[in-house]
């Protein structure tokens, strides 16, 4: 069997916990037959040779900076054939300033909202709210996410900005609270496939502690779709 070339590119912001988030993963890579390359940063991305090699990267970099180089060594890879995949801020609020990255990836964190302002007593957990990711008619269907029931979650809730182009696996509504300046319930996507060029791209926005990587249905997206993004060619 022909081994598949997997870089995990890790980093930027500490409260994702980038390190331990990835090595979760790794296992699963090992026992699908990947060789895995770990780099610290996203500068492996303007390494035309080594990402023509790469077969999957997987992405676990919230917010930092990324060089218009690198933004299009990582876009041109895709393009060609590279499968790229993540899961919450580490590829869905990665390389806020760079416009090429987010027309790659066709979705942008925008925000998490909180609890009741009187419930919020200053930590992480201001954020967290109870709610469903329910998966849609493609969903359903698709390899990443067929078979898996609609899911309940108490953790950070994205709001996601994001084109026509992506393909939306699973949804989750923001509701309209009092204390919100909405006005409507509001859908965002919570999983969702792209193609760019002969690359494929998932990404799932729950993901933001161990934890939530741990959930059966969330674990059994990313792995799925480290295996369906993986170059097919």
């Amino acid at each position: 069997m022909t081994r598949k070339k997997a870089l995990v590119v890790r980093g930027g912001w500490e409260g994702h916990q980038p390190v331990k988030a990835t090595e979760l993963f790794l296992p699963f890579l090992e026992s699908h037959g990947y060789d895995i390359r770990i780099e610290e940063s996203p500068e492996v991305y303007a390494d035309s040779a080594e990402m023509a090699a790469t077969d999957l990267v997987l992405q676990c970099v919230t917010m930092s900076e990324i060089t218009g180089e690198q933004a299009s060594g990582l876009s041109a890879a895709v393009a060609a054939g590279t499968g790229l995949t993540g899961w919450h801020g580490g590829i869905a609020d990665s390389f806020r300033a760079s416009s090429d990255y987010l027309h790659l990836v066709g979705g942008q964190f925008a925000t998490h909202p909180g609890k009741e302002p009187c419930e919020r007593r200053g930590g992480e957990e201001d954020n967290f709210l109870p709610h469903t990711v329910t998966f849609t008619d493609l969903g359903r269907e698709h390899p990443v996410t067929a078979g898996i029931e609609d899911f309940e979650l108490v953790t950070e809730q994205y709001w996601v900005l994001h084109d026509d182009l992506i393909d939306v696996l699973a949804t989750t509504t923001h509701p309209a609270r009092p204390w919100q300046p909405w006005h409507r319930p509001v859908t965002s996507p919570a999983v969702w496939s792209r193609q760019w060029g002969a690359g494929r791209i998932v990404v799932s926005t729950p993901g933001h502690s161990l934890d939530v990587l741990e959930h059966p249905a969330v674990r059994t997206v990313i792995e799925r779709g480290m295996l369906w993004a993986t170059r097919t060619a």
